[in-house]
């Protein structure tokens, strides 16, 4: 794709552009919370790093099936690595990382081995890589905000699961009370984007799309695709998350 093809310039004009926006970020996040603001600064310079590591990598691995096959590999450990801390609150043990890799891949690998054996998904680096990504990027964050919050309402009501307990109800059952409405918050993104998409939001894959010489109805099938398998692999993510945190696996 040449300059002309891209939605901003390239140049020195947009790398001081981007730097000014993330020292607005981290600035404001310093004024409420000085430990927010580190962490901005952290993931700015980790997704500089990653995407330059990323272009590099995909240059090499994207022709071939088997070495595609193991970069998503890698996605998913990672997703998993990210949710099990955001999930522990800390930094996540091997573990806690491996139980997290069901929430987070299962859903996605189902649908995109599906998609390949029924021919819709061409057996391809350059479609199996994105597409992947996009789903475990949506399962890692169902994963993490279901999790997160499912503790946080376990602590904060153990009352209520001390009740239910003495009322006969197994541990999974009492905690499942508990933390069941967890999964339809962390939906709640997912929901809100597929909702408006169009009306508030033009979605990258359309854009990208559209930039790329595809005509805008193949655009808007594309970025249906992309918004309904979100939701599929979301819903899997909330489902599988809440469950393991009701049976202390997670």
């Amino acid at each position: 794709m040449n300059a002309d093809h891209t939605v901003v310039h390239l140049g020195p004009a947009l790398a001081i552009a981007v730097a000014v926006l993330a020292v607005i970020a981290i600035a404001v996040n310093r004024y409420n919370d000085r430990a927010l603001a580190a962490a901005t600064a952290r993931a700015a310079i980790r997704a500089v790093c990653q995407l330059a590591a990323l272009a590099a990598v995909l240059a090499l691995v994207i022709h071939s099936l088997w070495a595609s096959a193991v970069f998503v590999v890698v996605m998913a450990i990672t997703a998993a690595a990210t949710s099990a801390g955001r999930v522990s609150a800390h930094r996540a043990g091997v573990r806690k990382t491996i139980l997290c890799l069901v929430p987070v891949s299962a859903g996605t690998i189902l649908i995109v081995v599906t998609l390949v054996a029924v021919d819709v998904l061409p057996a391809t680096g350059i479609a199996i890589i994105p597409t992947a990504g996009i789903m475990f990027g949506g399962a890692m964050n169902t994963t993490s905000i279901a999790g997160k919050r499912a503790h946080d309402e376990l602590r904060t009501r153990h009352g209520e699961v001390e009740a239910a307990l003495s009322l006969g109800f197994s541990s999974r059952d009492a905690r499942l009370e508990i933390i069941r409405p967890t999964a339809a918050t962390a939906l709640i993104p997912g929901l809100d984007q597929t909702r408006s998409v169009g009306l508030v939001t033009i979605p990258g894959a359309f854009v990208g799309m559209v930039l790329g010489g595809a005509s805008t109805t193949a655009a808007a099938i594309m970025q249906l695709f992309v918004l309904i398998s979100l939701l599929a692999v979301s819903a899997v993510a909330a489902l599988v998350t809440v469950e393991m945190v009701s049976r202390d696996l997670l």
